[in-house]
């Protein structure tokens, strides 16, 4: 894009500039329109598994309920309570929601089509999106309520239990791979069935880790059955209790941009990314970025299909799956994986 503008007459420095505010809105603005419409097709998927019709009065077949939620919140008042520590408690949203875009700049939707392809790119991811929690504990602590400090503190133990495993099942993707750049990651999954499937979805070797992700993925994103900083019956409405108005809708938007990401991640470390399913020659007059939208969208099929029909863990329960069950796991993945890359790619040599 900047040799688009130099084209153009552009001096380079300038052209570099406007190339890169142009990829960041080119990625922000669809990305908030795409949380508006899984926030409608999230509510559409839990009326359809309880046999309820959703949204169905704003806008043909209900398609502008999300805006219409978005411009009440923005119409109401902001209240802070008295005893809060007012900056932080402002601040709270504020990252929790950029740090949830943050994280998009080394995401490719298709060969070439990344802001910022960086040979580091999976690092950065695993550091952006353990940036989150800080959103959390600071609206938990400065809220001043017992409530949503408590609900701070399970969101903080839980984000660290799971990104644990999540740290050691990427070292399995890096391990294969041999990359740390998304796009090359994807590129690796070429013919990666191991001679037994014929496509780009499915490797023998990490599929056990792709459960593992999701479910992790689940948890860390707090949703459900892992929603148990927000359990109702419990804390009230957790950490956002004390949030009205456009704070608590930058917390609302931050957490489907999560959402909406480890969808992705899915798709990218696992799934093929911009690939066809099936090495099949048609397939490719799709375009790429087609194929990532429509896997992503299906993982996001999935978050919903799981919120809906999957009752809430004990918190009990949530900490012993994450470091009684995946920490092994994927540590024992961690070396399975590279003594069969050891056997098979580099012959056994030390």
């Amino acid at each position: 894009m900047t040799d688009f503008f130099i084209s153009l007459g552009m001096d380079p420095t300038w052209a570099f500039v406007v190339a890169t505010i142009a990829g960041i809105l080119l990625i922000a603005l669809p990305l908030m329109l795409a949380v508006a419409m899984i926030i409608y097709v999230d509510r559409k998927v839990w009326a359809a598994i309880n046999l309820r019709r959703g949204p169905n009065v704003v806008g043909p077949f209900g398609l502008l309920q999300s805006f219409a939620d978005g411009l009440k919140v923005f119409l109401q008042e902001t209240i802070i309570p008295s005893a809060a520590n007012k900056g932080i408690f402002i601040l709270a949203p504020i990252i929790t929601f950029t740090v949830a875009l943050l994280a998009w700049a080394v995401i490719p939707f298709d060969a070439g089509v990344v802001l910022a392809d960086i040979n580091v790119g999976l690092l950065y991811i695993l550091a952006i999106s353990s940036l989150g929690v800080y959103g959390v504990t600071m609206s938990g602590w400065a809220s001043n309520s017992k409530y949503p400090f408590f609900s701070a503190m399970r969101a903080a133990a839980q984000m660290i239990s799971y990104e644990v495993s999540i740290g050691f099942i990427l070292v399995c993707v890096v391990l294969y791979a041999g990359t740390f750049n998304l796009s090359d990651i994807v590129d690796a999954q070429k013919g990666h069935g191991l001679g037994f499937v014929n496509g780009y979805w499915f490797n023998v070797l990490l599929f056990p880790m792709w459960v593992v992700f999701f479910i992790s993925s689940l948890a860390e994103t707090q949703r459900v059955p892992f929603d148990l900083t927000e359990a109702e019956s419990e804390l009230v409405a957790g950490y956002q209790t004390e949030y009205s108005s456009m704070s608590f809708a930058l917390f609302w938007l931050g957490e489907y941009a999560n959402i909406l990401l480890m969808c992705s991640l899915n798709t990218l470390l696992f799934f093929g990314g911009w690939l066809p399913p099936v090495d099949w020659a048609p397939l490719y007059a799709v375009p790429g970025i087609i194929w990532f939208f429509a896997k992503t969208f299906f993982f996001f099929f999935m978050f919903s299909w799981v919120m809906a029909t999957v009752p809430r863990y004990r918190y009990d329960q949530l900490m012993r799956l994450g470091w009684k069950v995946f920490l092994p796991m994927s540590l024992l993945f961690v070396f399975l994986i590279s003594g069969w890359l050891m056997l098979t790619r580099y012959g056994g040599a030390a």
